[in-house]
């Protein structure tokens, strides 16, 4: 096969060596621990590509993104938990249905907060925009301690129920395993497409130069405010998942910590790669856990590992490492072709 061939392939070959280690590794796993873990790690995964096509393809910074995760957990948690809070009958679904259609509904109503937020704050830039994101973050932990009739306040809520799909009820690690990585690869799926479609093309534009971006027609702020509310769904949708797998919320679930974490993730795994996205919610969510006993460290480290990363890497370790050894390599075109085939192209 040739280089080019396997460039245009190699997303293909990637997602399928990928289903295979997913499909086995849980025979491998000691405890339930680990597959709480890898359950996190798939969870987190799921924000960090949908923030990555905003952050890495369309060049916008949100630090609110566990605002829209948290709007997904407790949306869900809320109305499964208090089903007369619905205003409508779900009488003619199966009971078994309605978590998944309250799943749907979070995704649209953060949508829809995520477009009528997006439309005036996708307009500043840099700073400002930072300021702005981080500002819904502060004002929805906020209301979620402060709204305690609804929300259970700062002690969140619990008994939220787990999910099932007729006779299936995900109420074990394992279980939720495979319904976690199966929405993740679906996620995964849905980015690669859409990175190598026209629209991943005009985000590129749109990260490269504004200016000029519009001056080829593009409307830059249409295509940004549609990523925005992409990546807010994706977000949602991992909320919603976690809070029928832990069946307990607080809202240190989706505080500011949890946003500046995956924007680290991004940034480590390597802007505009939805693979890098993988990596680095990979690699800080087990470094988190290892650094789990020490809290205090635990931001600590991912302040150093954001500096390093920033100084030594700035499009992301891996792309990093990958670069430094073609430097180091020199003019072997064999070499160059087998590194410009990797994934976090």
């Amino acid at each position: 096969m040739g280089f080019s061939k396997l460039k245009k392939h190699h997303h293909l070959l990637y997602l399928m060596v990928l289903v295979l280690v997913l499909a086995i590794l849980p025979f491998f796993m000691e405890t339930s621990y680990y597959l709480l873990v890898l359950n996190v790690i798939g969870l987190n995964t799921m924000v960090v590509v949908g923030l990555n096509l905003l952050v890495g393809y369309a060049g916008q910074i949100s630090m609110g993104h566990a605002a829209f995760y948290g709007m997904g957990a407790y949306v869900s948690a809320v109305l499964t938990t208090n089903m007369d809070l619905c205003p409508w009958s779900f009488s003619w679904f199966p009971e078994w249905f309605l978590p998944w259609l309250i799943i749907l509904l979070a995704m649209v109503l953060t949508g829809a907060v995520a477009y009528l937020i997006g439309i005036p704050t996708l307009k500043l830039k840099g700073h400002y925009l930072v300021m702005a994101t981080l500002g819904l973050n502060i004002i929805f932990e906020i209301i979620l301690v402060e709204w305690d009739s609804v929300t259970g306040g700062a002690n969140g809520m619990a008994g939220i129920p787990h999910l099932t799909v007729g006779g299936l009820r995900f109420d074990s690690d394992l279980k939720f395993y495979f319904l976690i990585w199966g929405l993740t690869l679906v996620a995964l799926l849905a980015s690669l497409s859409l990175v190598d479609s026209r629209v991943g093309r005009a985000l590129r534009a749109i990260h490269g130069s504004e200016v000029a971006a519009n001056t080829l027609g593009i409307d830059t702020h249409r295509y940004k405010v549609k990523v925005f509310v992409l990546s807010a769904m994706f977000a949602s949708l991992a909320g919603s998942l976690y809070a029928h797998y832990i069946t307990v919320i607080t809202p240190k679930s989706c505080d500011i910590v949890y946003s500046i974490q995956v924007v680290i993730m991004v940034i480590v795994g390597g802007l505009g790669s939805v693979w890098g996205a993988l990596f680095g919610a990979v690699m800080l969510t087990l470094l988190s856990e290892v650094l789990h006993i020490m809290e205090k460290f635990n931001v600590v480290a991912m302040g150093l590992i954001l500096m390093v990363v920033m100084i030594f890497f700035p499009e992301g370790f891996i792309p990093g490492i990958l670069n430094l050894i073609r430097k180091r390599k020199g003019p072997d075109l064999f070499l160059n072709e087998v590194l410009e085939s990797h994934p976090w192209k």
